[in-house]
C-alpha cells in the first residue's frame, strides 16, 4: 500500500473523527486505518510492516497497554502514541514495564490543543522521537521513585483490598500465611503514606481505617480507577470459581 499508512485504534467516534481531520491537515498521503478496540488493533498492526499507531487507553476487549505489549512483542519497531485523557499512576507504571528498550512512543493527554495533538503525533511516527506530556512525566517521577512507587506485590495487595477481600482471602488467592498478607498490607500503607498518618492521627484519638485510606490515597493517585478494577473483578471471579470447585465437600 502507498502513502502513509496510520491505525487508530479509538473506539470513541468523535474522537477518532478529531483524529481523521487532524491528518487530513498535513497534506501528506495519509491513509488511516481504523479499529474499535485492542484485538482488531493488533489484528490489523501485525499486517503492517512498520506498524504507525495512534492509540486509546481505555478501549473494550483489549485496552492500550495490552495491545501495545502484544504488539511490541512480535514487532519491536512499532511506533505508538498513546493519546487519552488519563494520566492515571496505574497505566504510567504499566506502561514503563513493556517499553522495549530504544523503542520509539509517545504520550499525549486528550486535553491538549489539536496543534500541541498534532505535533506530538508528527514527532513521533514521522520524526521517529519519543514525545511524553509534561503533566505525564509528573507522573512517571513519581511511579518511578523507589520511595512511592509501588512494587508488583504491593500493586497486588491494594488490587486485592479494593476488591473487598479479607486477608483469609487473599492468603487463600495469592498463596500466603495470614502473616505474609499482613506484611504486604503494611508495606502497602508505608508506600502510600498511610502508617505516618495513622501515627499523627492516633494521637488526637481519631485513627484511620487503613484499608479505606489505602484506597482513597490510591483513587487520587490515580493507581486504580473503576475501568482497571471491572477487569479485576473478573479475573478475581474466575480464580474464585476455580477456589470453589477445588474444595472437597465435607464426608
Amino acid at each position: 500500500m502507498s502513502g502513509l499508512n496510520i491505525l487508530v485504534a479509538e473506539d470513541n467516534p468523535k474522537d477518532y473523527e478529531f483524529l481523521e481531520q487532524m491528518f487530513e491537515k498535513w497534506e501528506l498521503d495519509v491513509k488511516i486505518h481504523r479499529a474499535q478496540n485492542g484485538m482488531v488493533a493488533l489484528e490489523m498492526a501485525l499486517d503492517l510492516n512498520l506498524p504507525r499507531v495512534v492509540s486509546d487507553i481505555q478501549m473494550p476487549e483489549m485496552n492500550g497497554i495490552e495491545f501495545a505489549r502484544a504488539l511490541w512483542q512480535r514487532n519491536q519497531d512499532a511506533r505508538i502514541v498513546f493519546w487519552s485523557q488519563y494520566k492515571d499512576e496505574m497505566y504510567v507504571r504499566s506502561l514503563a514495564r513493556i517499553v522495549p528498550p530504544e523503542t520509539v512512543y509517545g504520550y499525549i493527554l486528550k486535553s491538549n490543543t489539536s496543534d500541541r495533538i498534532s505535533q506530538a503525533i508528527r514527532t513521533v511516527l514521522l520524526d521517529e522521537q519519543c514525545w511524553i506530556d509534561p503533566e505525564v512525566r509528573k507522573v512517571q517521577g513519581r511511579a518511578g521513585h523507589s520511595q512511592t512507587s509501588l512494587s508488583d506485590i504491593e500493586y497486588e495487595a491494594l488490587v486485592d483490598i479494593s476488591l473487598g477481600l479479607t486477608d483469609n482471602l487473599i492468603a487463600q488467592r495469592r498463596y500466603l500465611s495470614r502473616r505474609g498478607v499482613q506484611s504486604r498490607l503494611n508495606s502497602l500503607y508505608n508506600k502510600l503514606g498511610i502508617d505516618q498518618e495513622q501515627f499523627q492521627s492516633e494521637n488526637v484519638g481519631d485513627a484511620f481505617n487503613l484499608r479505606n485510606r489505602a484506597i482513597s490515597v490510591a483513587l487520587r493517585r490515580g493507581l486504580v480507577n473503576s475501568f482497571e478494577l471491572k477487569h479485576e473483578e473478573g479475573e478475581f471471579q474466575d480464580w474464585l470459581k476455580r477456589y470453589k470447585g477445588s474444595i472437597k465437600p465435607e464426608a
